[in-house]
């Protein structure tokens, strides 16, 4: 009955050609069928007012969504007389809502997909509104048991107490993001390590609705960080030893020379002064100042595996026993040393020099975590390790050697480091930190295995799993080369190398004092042609860091001259080089009067022969 141009913009038709149609030609055929246009009609007259949405259609027939608003008119006589048709086209609000709710459903459908994140919404008080499979699937909680509870129950009974759920929302609150590593809590009790990501959401007018929060299991990722800082802390100790080694195997040479001036000199001088009770404790004082040195050398390159361990057949409850009066001289009077080590254990598979260090030094750091006083007990016992039984031990018979102290003990966490190289707990100045490093390297070395065991202020046990040795090892090497020596004879003709006049005066003296008479010259070359010339020449004692020729290839040359010519090889080095003539008897410096005196008398019984 009336038509305004804003229905002829929305659905096409001009007045001239929709004047006189029946509304229903703007309803879809479906709802024409189904009697929709009457029923609004009916709708409107009886209840006052229709409104509603739908598909509408233009004059092209295309659709279109529309608000519809029919009200009825009446007369003055309230007698129904048409009706008022409002129409709005919506078509772009209700293809943006359909792309929303499409955005959404597939957002919905990713969320409940994830399964290697728990993400979900909390209200603004923490409780749970959301649950997607991966929370189920970390958490071991089901959307149904987990909605509507608070996420404390998420955090450990310890961050609860200290209300550290509490803190999160608010720094969520007022920072907008809270993110953080952590323990949280399964279902089942059982811990994980989580990263934490919660974010404030709010409406446009900044009000709080909720939280979003995104949790991720990195339980995995933390254990292979864990053992990467591990492995990382091992190769920079590794490199602290390799460094160690070097700058040892560097200086020991030249220091050793000079304890072998020092310690030889000493020597000598105490065998010519007349007796003195005075002079005699000065003169033991330094000299056993100075073989603490060469001890100490020795257990550095033992420790940076520049000096091969010795390992022999040795008697464990021997070597303990006979160390005893030692120890309690070592650890003084205000700690009682027992040892109860039997002395029918079998023999075991070990270095003498290096497991008699050890345990001293076992003993020395017992006293130091016992300031006030306390026990020392010193076991033995024999084990069998059957398959299965100890993981760091290989199957086999071994003598455990344990030292117990009543001391102070160490934490967990000392105990983790105790045997890092370098590390220490002692004052500066008071340990060097590689004690039971070297302990734990001299067992590895013997086959078997160093074990800790210590708690704060319970004191601490140190195991010492030592192999029994084979057969072939039942007489120690010592012993070996010693059986049916007898005392050589003197009077020798020795000629005698070395480029350190210092060292060649000492050896000199040395060698008199033994009397034989001696030759001198300080290169390779001058002592060549002395043993070309003089066929006289009984022994030649070598150094073998010299200029131009060292003493190794001065011995090959010299037995092209004389095969059978006796040379005896003194160093200073933790180690000959590769290709030294491994034919040579070394003496390693520093040495003593005595044990000259024995290479001698080995090396004129036996002669030399050059290598084949």
């Amino acid at each position: 009955m009336s038509w305004n141009t804003g229905a002829e913009r929305c659905n096409g038709y001009t007045e001239e050609e929709i004047l006189g149609e029946h509304y229903s030609i703007f309803h879809s055929e479906e709802d024409r069928a189904a009697g929709l246009p009457e029923i609004a009609l009916q709708t409107a007259a009886i209840a006052g007012r229709f409104e509603s949405e739908g598909w509408r259609l233009r004059k092209d027939q295309t659709r279109f969504w529309a608000h519809v608003v029919i009200d009825p008119v009446f007369n003055e006589q309230l007698e129904l007389i048409g009706f008022a048709k409002v129409a709005r086209d919506l078509t772009e609000r209700k293809l943006a809502e359909a792309e929303l709710a499409t955005s959404e459903a597939q957002f919905r459908l990713i969320i409940q997909s994830v399964t290697d994140y728990a993400i979900y919404v909390l209200d603004p008080h923490g409780y749970v509104t959301t649950w997607n499979a991966g929370a189920e699937q970390i958490s071991g909680y089901t959307a149904e048991e987990i909605i509507g509870e608070n996420f404390a129950r998420f955090f450990t009974a310890e961050n609860i107490a200290a209300g550290v759920h509490l803190e999160v929302l608010a720094t969520a609150t007022r920072d907008g993001r809270f993110e953080k590593e952590g323990w949280q809590v399964r279902k089942n009790g059982t811990r994980y390590w989580a990263n934490v990501i919660i974010d404030a959401m709010r409406e446009d007018t900044g009000t709080l609705v909720g939280f979003a929060k995104a949790t991720r299991d990195i339980t995995e990722k933390m254990a292979a960080q864990t053992a990467l800082d591990v492995k990382q802390n091992e190769l920079f100790q590794s490199q602290k030893v390799e460094i160690v080694g070097q700058l040892t195997g560097g200086f020991a040479h030249d220091f050793n020379n000079l304890l072998m001036v020092m310690l030889g000199s000493l020597e000598m001088l105490q065998n010519r002064i007349p007796p003195s009770p005075e002079v005699t404790q000065l003169l033991d004082n330094a000299i056993q100042s100075g073989k603490r040195g060469t001890a100490l050398i020795e257990r550095m390159l033992a420790f940076s595996r520049q000096e091969q361990t010795h390992l022999q057949a040795l008697d464990a409850g021997l070597l303990v026993n006979g160390m005893a009066d030692l120890m309690a001289r070592s650890i003084g009077p205000m700690i009682r040393l027992e040892i109860k080590v039997p002395t029918d254990l079998p023999q075991v598979r070990s270095d003498t020099n290096q497991l008699s260090s050890a345990l001293l030094n076992l003993a020395v750091n017992a006293r130091d975590a016992m300031p006030n006083g306390g026990s020392l007990i010193i076991e033995a016992e024999e084990h069998k390790v059957r398959e299965g039984e100890r993981p760091s031990l290989p199957v086999g018979n071994y003598v455990c050697l344990s030292v117990c102290d009543s001391g102070a003990g160490m934490s967990a966490e000392t105990l983790a480091c105790a045997t890092q190289p370098f590390f220490t707990t002692k004052p500066a100045g008071k340990g060097t930190g590689l004690g039971l490093a070297m302990v734990a390297t001299l067992l590895e070395h013997s086959g078997g295995k160093l074990v800790l065991r210590s708690a704060t202020g319970a004191g601490t046990v140190v195991e010492l799993w030592l192999p029994v040795a084979a057969m072939e090892l039942e007489a120690p090497l010592e012993a070996k080369q010693n059986m049916g020596l007898a005392a050589g004879a003197r009077g020798y003709r020795i000629l005698a190398i070395d480029d350190d006049e210092l060292v060649l005066r000492n050896t000199v003296l040395m060698l008199k004092a033994l009397g034989h008479t001696v030759m001198t010259v300080t290169s390779g070359e001058e002592a060549l042609y002395l043993i070309g010339d003089d066929p006289q020449i009984d022994l030649v004692l070598t150094d073998y860091a010299m200029p131009l020729m060292n003493g190794s290839e001065l011995a090959d040359i010299a037995w092209d001259i004389r095969p059978s010519l006796p040379i005896i090889l003194a160093t200073g080095y933790p180690k000959l080089p590769f290709g030294a003539n491994p034919a040579l008897p070394l003496i390693p410096k520093p040495f003593s009067q005595h044990q000259l005196s024995e290479m001698i008398d080995r090396s004129q019984r036996r002669g030399s022969q050059p290598a084949a």
